[in-house]
């Protein structure tokens, strides 16, 4: 079981577990040994998160979302086997925990008079300014 936080758990028929070979460096023992963890959570058909939950999850997971609805968790940042088990399923954790955390709603606010104002004058001036610098051809020039 993968504990979430005090109310939530994962239970861990929703989790499956495959090891496979990490990429970089390592010498002839990457070649060898798979100590790559690659975590897979049934997130779509989880009886423990929310609708609203899944969504926020979908969105925060990206790519690794699967079309079937499994999110998919990697982790081939130590040599060993247990730790990057526990690093990918620190990394489930921390993203659950991200996507049970509602979001404030937005509220559309208007700017005030006086700073459309202030916007307004520095506009003005700004183009005043500007058209103050350009020269007009004189008319004994011939051009």
């Amino acid at each position: 079981m993968l504990r979430i936080n005090d109310t939530l758990a994962i239970e861990d028929w929703e989790l499956a577990e495959s090891f496979v070979r990490a990429s970089g460096p390592g010498g002839q023992n990457v070649n060898k040994v798979s100590t790559a963890v690659e975590l897979r959570f049934e997130a779509a058909r989880s009886p423990q998160l929310a609708p609203e939950v899944k969504a926020r999850l979908r969105r925060l997971a990206g790519r690794r979302w699967t079309q079937e609805g499994a999110l998919i968790v990697t982790s081939d940042r130590h040599r060993s086997q247990a730790l990057n088990r526990a690093d990918a399923r620190e990394k489930l954790a921390e993203l659950i925990r991200a996507a049970l955390v509602r979001p404030k709603p937005r509220r559309p606010t208007r700017p005030t008079l006086g700073s459309v104002r202030r916007r307004l004058d520095a506009k003005t001036r700004r183009g005043a300014l500007k058209s103050a610098r350009r020269s007009f051809p004189d008319e004994s020039d011939g051009h």
